[in-house]
C-alpha cells in the first residue's frame, strides 16, 4: 500500500502494521508533517508522472463488510430438551419488564453523571478530531476567521495559512552561475494574490529535455531560498510580490526547459 504526505507530496510505502500503530496518523520523514495516511491510502500507484494521489471521500455511513473469511467459536453451545419447558411457556409471566430494566428505572434520577460524562467525552473527541485535521482547519476559508477571533481572545498566534493556488508566477529565468562552475541560478518573481498573508511555499523546480522527460527535480523549503528567518515568520503579505533565487547543479545539456510548482 502507498500513501502521500499532503505537505511535501512525498509518496511512501506503508504496511498495515505501521498505519495501525498510529491509528492512521503518521509523520513525514522529509518535512516532519503529521498527516492521516488513510486519506490517500492506495494499493497501487497511478502511472507516472503524477502529482497527487487521490483523496478518499468519506462516506456518510460506515461501509459494511460483506465477505467474511473467519468467525471464531468462542463458546460452545449445547442444547438439552426439557419436557416441562412447553408447560412453563404457557404460564403467564409475572413481570413483563426484564429485571435489568426495572433496576434502571429505579435509578432514573441518577442519570445526570452519565449525561455530563457523555458531554465531556464528546468535547474531548471533537478536540482530538480538530487536532488531527488542524492543517485543513487552519487553511479553511470558513473556519479560519473563527479561529483567528478565538485566538485573539486567548492572546495566541496561529500559523500562517497556505494557499499555493493563489500564488502567481510573474516571471522566471535561468542562467549559468557567475562564480560557481557547473551550477545554475534559477530566479522567479512571485505575487500573493490572496487577501491574507500566507506562508512561503515549498517550491518544486523540474528540469526536462526536448521530449519533456524529467532530467532533474528538487523541492526547496523556505529556509533553502530565504536566509532571513524573520521574513519566513512574517510570510508573504497580501498582494505583495517577492523575488526568489535558487542555486542548483547544472544537470547537463539535455536540460532545456524548466518548470516551477508551488506546494
Amino acid at each position: 500500500m502507498y500513501t502521500q504526505c499532503p505537505e511535501c507530496a512525498t509518496v511512501y510505502r506503508a504496511d498495515a502494521a505501521t498505519v495501525a500503530r498510529g491509528h492512521g496518523m503518521v509523520r513525514c520523514s522529509h518535512c516532519d508533517a503529521l498527516f492521516d495516511a488513510l486519506l490517500t491510502l492506495a494499493e497501487q500507484l497511478p502511472p507516472e508522472p503524477f502529482d497527487r494521489l487521490a483523496v478518499h471521500a468519506p462516506d456518510p455511513e460506515p461501509p459494511r463488510l460483506g465477505v467474511p473469511v473467519y468467525r471464531p467459536n468462542t463458546q460452545a453451545v449445547s442444547f438439552t430438551f426439557d419436557p416441562d419447558e412447553r408447560q412453563r411457556t404457557r404460564e403467564p409471566r409475572r413481570h413483563a419488564t426484564p429485571a435489568f430494566a426495572r433496576h434502571t428505572q429505579r435509578r432514573a434520577g441518577r442519570r445526570w453523571p452519565w449525561v455530563v460524562g457523555t458531554v465531556l467525552l464528546s468535547l474531548s473527541l471533537a478536540g482530538q478530531l480538530a487536532y488531527a485535521e488542524r492543517d485543513q482547519l487552519l487553511d479553511n476559508d470558513l473556519a479560519r476567521p473563527w479561529l483567528d477571533r478565538g485566538c485573539a481572545l486567548l492572546s495566541c498566534t496561529l500559523p500562517l495559512r497556505h494557499a499555493s493556488q493563489q500564488l502567481e508566477l510573474l516571471s522566471r529565468d535561468i542562467r549559468p552561475h557567475p562564480s560557481v562552475p557547473g551550477a545554475l541560478i534559477v530566479s522567479a518573481t512571485v505575487r500573493n494574490a490572496a487577501t491574507f498573508a500566507q506562508a512561503y511555499p515549498v517550491v518544486e523546480i523540474t528540469l526536462s529535455d526536448l521530449d519533456e522527460n524529467r532530467v532533474a527535480m528538487r523541492r526547496f523549503q523556505p529556509r533553502d531560498y530565504l536566509g532571513d528567518a524573520r521574513a519566513i515568520d512574517r510570510g508573504l503579505a497580501a498582494g505583495a510580490s517577492t523575488a526568489l533565487v535558487f542555486e542548483v547543479r547544472d544537470p547537463g545539456k539535455n536540460a532545456v526547459a524548466f518548470e516551477f510548482k508551488f506546494l
